[in-house]
């Protein structure tokens, strides 16, 4: 690919700050004099920003350009007011100049305008050709769904000698476009009615702000317990980076209104870490109908930039291993002669009860846990991984992490009638199967639509839902349960 380089005669400043048409001066705030910034951070991929800075103002009008501000900034969420005098600052004029100056916007804006392009020779000898820019090097186009993407098409150069496409060397510029600005950059036209030191605060959503919770789960010997360690995500793609900063992260449903180019479905974690549940470097409280967590203390969140924090941790935290037999899943059983027959092996889940006498008792937010357990050298495995869904304190969860290697169930229909028009009648059979040299308990699960109800089975059954029923059976080491049932379903 070749490259385009700019020259170093090429001036990168800006020209300096002019008087406006009302004889004010405009005057720069930087980020370098932020007093104080704080972040509330959505998983929705955007985030809130709080920065406040110290102005000195006139009375009268006052141009203020405030820098530093996030690229993927929305300028229609902008709130600007005075901490110091509320009521003495009104915001006249609002301009988001987020032409900037890099190479491709400089390169699109000088067509039409003549450059320089300087080719070296393998001697060490320069050569200079000028001519007119014909293109846009770079565009912007929007597909089918409405997303914008950017196009690269090369230079194209009108000389004395004809068109060249692409040439390669060194482009000269002899000026800069106007309108160009180094960094996104917010203007105002403020009326202030008490000149002075005004401590002001403004606040704006950001596209490219969002966390996510992790969880790593070790288990202990005989799968009795687990420690359990929660991670919050951050990750900043918006633009700006945000140095010794206040940090929250809102959990909840929180209603946007999308584009409706905007086609994917976006979520947000509901939950958060039950207030004292141990000593967290995140607090826990409620906010309106969400959560919020706040960080103890101050962190940098730059730009680019992965960021791991914990959110908690739950030492030996009770788990019961179930053996699970599904082999028709979320689906109804169909009774249709000969039908029904599946084979499958045992889902292996821990299932973990969300109380606080379990060392938890917190609100879960929606991630993916990894289990992990020690083998006899004492080396941490990796077992398996699920993801679970938000799950409220006093409530239970189940990891599903894999399938039993030495367990096998089957599931045979044996018959099927239909003593009349309304009214279906089966047999099935269910063969457990331990190839294990201990006894284990697995429970066989069950689905059916319809007015059902079990008419005979060998063994007890459980009722969960008005589409569900469980059969949980010992099955010895080294042995076989058969269970056997008839269902009887009126339509």
């Amino acid at each position: 690919m070749k490259k385009l380089i700019f020259s170093s005669m090429l001036a990168l400043s800006l020209m300096p700050w002019t008087s406006n048409l009302a004889g004010a001066e405009e005057k720069e705030v930087s980020g370098k004099s932020s007093k104080n910034i704080a972040l509330t951070i959505y998983n929705q991929n955007f985030g809130l920003v709080k920065d406040v800075r110290e102005i000195e103002l006139d009375k009268g009008i006052n141009f203020v350009r405030f820098s530093d501000v996030a690229a993927a900034i929305d300028p229609t969420t902008v709130n600007f007011m005075s901490l110091t005098a509320p009521n003495t600052v009104v915001v006249r004029e609002q301009n988001y100049q987020y032409d900037v100056m890099d190479r491709d916007t400089i390169l699109n804006k000088m067509v039409g305008e003549t450059i320089t392009l300087r080719r070296y020779a393998d001697n060490g000898s320069t050569t200079e050709t000028t001519g007119e820019l014909l293109n846009p090097p770079i565009v912007t186009i929007v597909d089918t769904n409405g997303n914008p993407r950017t196009k690269h098409s090369g230079i194209v150069l009108k000389t004395s000698d004809g068109i060249v496409v692409s040439p390669p060397g060194e482009l000269k510029l002899s000026a800069l476009p106007k309108d160009l600005v180094p960094k996104p950059a917010l203007l105002w036209k403020l009326e202030a009615s008490r000149a002075g030191l005004h401590d002001t605060e403004i606040s704006y959503q950001t596209r490219g702000l969002s966390w996510r919770c992790d969880y790593v789960a070790v288990a202990n010997e005989d799968d009795s317990q687990v420690d359990l360690t929660s991670w919050v995500t951050l990750d900043n793609k918006s633009g700006s980076s945000y140095k010794n900063a206040s940090l929250k992260l809102l959990a909840g449903d929180v209603h946007r209104v999308q584009p409706q180019a905007v086609r994917h479905r976006m979520s947000l974690m509901k939950s958060a870490v039950a207030e004292g549940a141990m000593d967290n470097q995140f607090s826990e409280k409620s906010f309106a109908e969400y959560h919020l967590y706040s960080l103890a203390g101050k962190t940098n969140v730059n730009n680019n930039e992965t960021k791991q924090m914990s959110l908690f941790n739950a030492n030996a935290v009770p788990t019961k291993k179930l053996y699970l037999f599904e082999p028709q899943g979320a689906h109804p059983i169909v009774y249709g002669g000969g039908g029904g027959n599946a084979a499958k092996k045992i889902n292996v889940k821990l299932e973990i009860e969300n109380i606080k006498k379990n060392n938890l008792g917190m609100a879960l937010p929606k991630g993916k846990v990894r289990v992990y357990k020690r083998d006899s050298d004492g080396a941490l495995q990796f077992v398996g991984e699920d993801l679970i869904d938000h799950t409220p304190r006093d409530e239970k969860l189940r990891l599903y992490i894999g399938d039993a290697f030495d367990l096998v169930g089957e599931r045979k229909q044996m018959s099927y009638t239909r003593p009349n028009q309304r009214t279906t009648r089966a047999t099935y059979q269910i063969s457990l199967r331990n190839h294990k040299d201990e006894d284990v308990e697995i429970t066989a699960v069950e689905h059916a639509q319809g007015d059902w109800k079990i008419k005979s089975s060998s063994h007890k059954y459980k009722k969960t839902s008005s589409s569900k029923f469980e059969f949980t059976v010992n099955v010895p080491k080294r042995g076989e349960t058969v269970i056997d049932y008839e269902i009887e379903i009126r339509y």
